[in-house]
């Protein structure tokens, strides 16, 4: 884990995505969809199981305008933060 952004203490998201269960390419699109319901500084939590996902999110936030904030890891699953820009 340590390459990936660790997520800053006490962040707090503006919307959560339960993502746990599905496998690539699921997560990412429906982390895109999520974004749309939500307004440019607004942080988004996306709840996952799937590792691929550490690469996809910070790579998709990159190339679309977002900041992604980073990751934590729970019992079983990440919790992964992109603030919209």
């Amino acid at each position: 884990m340590s390459d990936n952004k660790i997520a800053p203490e006490g962040i707090s998201a503006d919307r959560t995505l339960d993502a746990k269960g599905l496998s690539c390419p699921m997560p990412l699109l429906r982390t895109k969809k999520e974004m749309d319901k939500i307004e440019s500084g607004q942080v988004l939590e996306i709840l996952g199981t799937d590792p691929g996902s550490r690469n996809d999110l910070p790579g998709w936030c990159d190339r679309s305008g977002h900041e992604y904030l980073g990751e934590a890891e729970d019992s079983g699953f990440f919790h992964f933060y992109i603030k919209k820009g």
